[in-house]
């Protein structure tokens, strides 16, 4: 629910509660306190568009700005969430484009939520196009940052395509590891992709084809299935001890392909294919950051204690919903 029908429903209720009884006041703020819970926030919550079209009107308005909700420093972690959430977009992306239905989510459930852009960001929009162990060790720092700010003794990870895989090398090579509670992919190439994906990829960013065609863009050559990067990274087993690894993704991944190589296998790992769970879902690579059934697989992974069942109603790919 966002912002506007809190408020509504809070300001119904204040109208209800005018001229009651006393114990017909107390039943009725019962109700209210069930409705705030429902609302994540009595007035507070934040609008969750389930779409990319706001999202990347919000890149072209504000490149490479803060999603809503993410990154306020002044941020305490709750005793029901210690661990601040850390997203990490795609190739060719940033943090404002990935994360504008994710970031407000995951505040209004409670979480401190941070975002970085790294990479590289030409022009303000176009991230994550790096060598990718030199991202992971921007990902070290930001980590680092975080666990300062909010006294928390690790964070969780969230990432999408190449911010699902890249935090993998930061946990095994950079003492990620000490430092990570879950590991929570979106479309993630842990196994790399085929050639065909990565020129679909940029189809998604039209601007971007001579930036990747003149060799500018050294991830996206290092996430070919085949590439040294690739086998170095899965060599000795996809997990490291002490994480929490879950995977979710679409069968209709055109960028990660075969989709089964976003997958991992070791112990700590959960695997969900979005249409085993709803199969109306048709998210591909670039919605699955906008898929309400993905997004609350995310909720789940982060919080397993108490898991809630998606609710499974179409989703249609670029677009979500």
């Amino acid at each position: 629910m966002g912002r506007r029908g809190t408020v509504a429903g809070v300001t119904l209720i204040c109208w209800i509660l005018r001229g009651e009884p006393m114990k017909r006041r107390l039943s009725t703020l019962a109700v209210a306190a069930v409705f705030c819970l429902a609302a994540a926030g009595c007035g507070a919550g934040l609008d969750v568009p389930y779409s990319s079209v706001p999202a990347i009107a919000a890149a072209v308005a504000h490149p490479g700005g803060n999603p809503p909700g993410a990154n306020d420093w002044s941020c305490v972690p709750s005793a029901a969430h210690p661990n601040p959430v850390v997203l990490v977009h795609g190739t060719l992306a940033n943090m404002t484009v990935n994360w504008d239905s994710l970031s407000p989510l995951l505040k209004n459930n409670g979480y401190c939520v941070f975002a970085l852009n790294f990479g590289g960001l030409v022009a303000g929009e176009i991230g994550g196009t790096g060598d990718i162990a030199g991202s992971a060790a921007e990902l070290s720092t930001f980590v680092d940052k975080v666990l300062r700010s909010t006294g928390a003794s690790k964070v969780d990870i969230v990432g999408h395509s190449q911010g699902g895989m890249m935090p993998r090398y930061y946990l095994k090579n950079l003492g990620g590891a000490a430092k990570v509670g879950a590991m929570v992919g979106l479309a993630p190439s842990n196994h790399g992709t085929t050639l065909l994906g990565l020129a679909k990829l940029a189809t998604y960013f039209p601007w971007t084809v001579g930036f990747v065609v003149g060799l500018g863009c050294p991830s996206c050559l290092q996430q070919i299935n085949t590439s040294s990067f690739v086998q170095d990274l899965n060599a000795g087993g996809d997990t490291v001890p002490g994480v929490q690894y879950t995977v979710i993704e679409t069968k209709y991944d055109e960028v990660v392909t075969p989709y089964s190589s976003a997958f991992l296998s070791g112990p700590n790992v959960t695997n969900i294919t979005l249409q085993d769970q709803c199969s109306v879902d048709a998210s591909d690579h670039l919605s699955v950051a906008f898929d309400h059934i993905a997004l609350r697989d995310v909720l789940n992974a982060l919080d397993p204690a108490h898991p809630v069942a998606p609710t499974c109603s179409p989703v249609a790919p670029i677009v979500g919903g």
